[in-house]
């Protein structure tokens, strides 16, 4: 049976994957935390979270470029750690990456439900998991230009809406109401800034997920760095962009908590017959189409990774005759579709099933930051000698500064989230069950000298 993949991706394929992963979270999903924090406390959140992202990436690519691993963060974290601390990294990736898909599909079906009103957003959903699940099992070259080709639109989308509403842009509206709590600057508005957290993370979220195509990427050392930094510094000014148009053109409370930001600011200033709007319903579908189909590439290299070390059950790491891991791709989807038809048969207290998801996935980034930033001190103590082409500039102090800041959130989302923190801990405890039952299958999985680093 054969389990490698082959390299064919370069350096734009990846910044197009590494941005595509991400940009779905400018459209929708941020605006949740306006709803906690206020205008002004949510931008002070998103600075925290685009400091805590900057750092983590310039420290990350160190790991990307040395150890260029389907499994990402679960080879970085076993081979600094064993089998133990690949297990936590490897499940919390497979949980953010699983996870965040069905947001996605509901924020799809929420587009598409501003043209049909009558289409059920969960039908619509569904109908996206199947299409880009057989997209990806028909080749990873395929895929990535496609990413690439719907992530170039989507940035363009994203200044065309800025370039629209900037005429209803007003300081006055955005700083309105801006803070949580009395609207000052108060202890309640600083409880909303944490709470905020995983809506200022889902800016971000995912873009880690380039280095699971670091077995598919040609001259990973070279072209994995240009990658990552083109594409958190693309990220990181369309975030704040959206954020302030989207924020001073009307009363931005009506944007909170909904899944289609863009398009009711937009109608705001252009009103609702307007041509720009349509364009933006629909050009604007790129952004979601770039994230869920990356995101669907990402948790299929993480549970094909998985299963070839035997940590999940083997046949997830089989290969299509297109060399793509189909039955994890499959199995992914089961899990996301499952998640989306949820609604209403968990009490999430309030909390709206995309929320819930968004900060599901945000547990498991937070949790595979951490154990990165760890296994990156550990190797540059316990291999000094490994190959680096890309140091992470200014070591120890940025690596140390994304793990703080990471740690800060980690705590934050607990404290705030504690239901979902409970049912992320639950697929962990779970993860870590079947870990304990499957030490042969681990024992006769290939040997694989990344993991190891023999």
């Amino acid at each position: 049976m054969t389990t490698q993949l082959k390299p064919t991706l370069g350096t734009l394929h990846l910044w197009g994957i590494a941005v595509g992963l991400v940009i779905s979270g400018e459209y929708f999903g941020w605006s949740y935390g306006w709803g906690v924090a206020g205008t002004l406390g949510f931008l002070v959140t998103s600075l925290m979270v685009a400091t805590l992202y900057t750092c983590f990436i310039f420290s990350f690519t160190e790991l990307t470029t040395a150890i260029p691993h389907a499994g990402g963060p679960f080879a970085y974290s076993r081979r600094a750690f064993g089998e133990k601390g690949g297990l936590i990294a490897g499940l919390a990736t497979l949980i953010e990456f699983v996870f965040a898909p069905p947001a996605i599909a509901l924020a799809i079906g929420a587009y598409l439900n501003v043209q049909w009103p009558a289409l059920d957003p969960r039908h619509a959903a569904l109908g996206a998991y199947i299409v880009f699940m057989l997209l990806n099992i028909l080749g990873v070259q395929l895929a990535a230009t496609f990413e690439l080709v719907v992530c170039i639109l989507a940035v363009i989308e994203l200044l065309v809406f800025m370039g629209v509403v900037a005429p209803g842009f007003s300081v006055s509206n955005f700083v309105a109401n801006g803070w949580a709590g009395d609207n000052t600057f108060s202890l309640g508005a600083v409880g909303g800034m944490f709470a905020a957290i995983p809506f200022a993370i889902w800016f971000f979220l995912a873009i880690e997920g380039a280095a699971m195509a670091a077995e598919e990427a040609k001259d990973p050392k070279r072209t994995i760095p240009k990658a990552y930094i083109s594409g958190i510094l693309t990220l990181v000014l369309l975030a704040v962009g959206v954020m302030f148009f989207a924020g001073g053109v009307g009363d931005w409370r009506a944007l909170a908590n909904i899944n289609d930001p863009l398009p009711q600011a937009m109608k705001i200033v252009v009103g609702e017959g307007s041509g720009w709007l349509h364009m933006l319903v629909w050009i604007g579908l790129f952004g979601l189409v770039a994230s869920f189909h990356g995101i669907i590439l990402g948790y299929s290299r993480q549970c094909f990774a998985l299963a070839r070390a035997g940590y999940l059950p083997r046949g997830l790491a089989k290969l299509s005759r297109f060399q793509t891991p189909h039955r994890a791709i499959i199995a992914g989807g089961v899990v996301g579709i499952a998640a989306i038809y949820s609604d209403g048969l968990i009490n999430l207290g309030g909390m709206s099933l995309t929320a819930a998801m968004i900060t599901m996935a945000v547990f498991g980034a937070i949790v595979m930051y951490i154990m990165s930033m760890l296994s990156l001190f550990k190797l540059r103590r316990s291999e000094p000698n490994l190959e680096r082409s890309f140091r992470a500039p200014g070591y120890p102090i940025v690596p140390g500064i994304a793990l703080v800041l990471a740690v800060v959130c980690l705590v934050a989302m607990a404290w705030f989230n504690a239901l979902i923190g409970l049912i992320f801990l639950a697929f962990m405890v779970v993860g870590f069950l079947y870990f304990l039952l499957t030490g042969a299958a681990r024992a006769r999985a290939p040997a694989d000298a990344m993991l190891t680093g023999v």
